[in-house]
């Protein structure tokens, strides 16, 4: 039997402690920085400067920017007169053979069609939704009143105020995460926009809303508001099949808490791994910042060469990199709050 001298002993246990320390490594703000940045590369770059170095620039704007609202999302919007609509009206378009752009240069808004009627996605400020949206629809050749589905992505203003038009004056169901209707539901009745009546309510199981041909798979995303509904459909190009992975919420704009953090960075994780198995290609936000969507829907009007990719394709990576950004963008701001 060979005896090991000490040292030799010694020199092992080194060279084992150091693998370990190799092996259990545990993540820092600033690795996940890193690895934060790399996940955004060129595609996300606005993304990670907004979420990663400066998460707290958050209202900016007022209501012709990002349109979030006071931390606590139950508090009732301020009155304020409509801003100058030059700041933000958009024309409406075709941008896949079933999906239609009806929001402003600011806050996306999209009218899904199927089979059966019409599946509006968010809802714009009160003061824009009957010139983009009922009018945009209307010039575009379809009818309001086949909104069928409502389907509101997080309770601000900027997203959900033209729900009780559809509701009240074209019967459409409003589906809405149900955190974020007790939110809704608490604000005073001369609110703008009104306050449409509790119709579809989802819970942290998700749900899914079927039209016709097309199939929603509603994903319960809490974090930047308790409510926040993330989105994964299906859309036509040229008749080809691509998926589309909707963000619902993307902005730090909640309370600054350790546990708040890990609810966003958890729902992060959890749409990201749904994405990637339906294999989304497409990314799309309700915020124009988060997704060039102003550009995009102007670039699809162009002509194409034959196989050139629709301006919103991407490969499935590319997507579930967006949400692995906001993950670690999170978990980043977690860690750093418990230094």
């Amino acid at each position: 039997m060979k005896i090991c001298s000490v040292a030799a002993i010694t020199a092992l246990l080194v060279v084992a402690e150091g693998c370990l320390a190799q092996t259990t490594a545990l993540p820092t703000p600033e690795s996940l920085l890193i690895e934060a940045k790399r996940a955004s590369g060129t595609d996300y770059s606005g993304t990670f400067q907004r979420l990663c170095v400066a998460p707290d620039n958050l209202n900016r704007g007022g209501a012709t920017g990002g349109g979030a609202r006071p931390a606590t999302p139950s508090a009732p919007p301020a009155p304020r007169p409509p801003p100058d609509r030059a700041t933000w009206y958009a024309a409406p378009y075709k941008v896949f053979d079933n999906l239609y752009f009806i929001g402003t240069k600011i806050h996306s808004a999209w009218a899904l069609t199927t089979s059966q009627g019409i599946i509006v996605i968010d809802t714009l400020f009160d003061y824009a939704v009957e010139p983009e949206m009922v009018e945009g629809m209307t010039r575009l050749g379809l009818n309001p009143r086949d909104v069928k589905y409502v389907l509101i992505s997080h309770a601000h203003g900027d997203h959900d105020q033209g729900a009780a038009l559809f509701q009240s004056r074209y019967g459409a169901q409003v589906v809405m995460g149900a955190a974020d209707w007790d939110s809704t539901l608490q604000r005073p009745a001369t609110a703008a926009g009104g306050v449409p009546k509790r119709n579809i309510s989802v819970g942290p199981e998700g749900t899914k809303i079927t039209l016709g041909d097309t199939t929603v798979n509603v994903i319960a995303a809490p974090g930047h508001t308790p409510g926040t509904l993330s989105y994964i459909f299906p859309v036509k190009d040229r008749g080809r099949t691509l998926t589309v992975a909707y963000n619902g919420g993307t902005a730090f704009n909640f309370p600054r808490t350790v546990q708040n953090f890990v609810i966003y960075r958890d729902a992060q994780q959890k749409m990201g791994e749904a994405v990637k198995q339906a294999g989304a290609t497409v990314l799309m936000s309700n915020h124009t910042e988060f997704d060039q969507a102003f550009d995009r829907v102007r670039l699809a009007q162009l002509p194409r060469a034959a196989g050139e990719p629709h301006p919103y394709e991407r490969d499935a990576a590319t997507v579930q990199r967006y949400f692995a950004l906001l993950r670690d963008c999170a978990e980043s701001q977690r860690l750093s709050m418990m230094q």
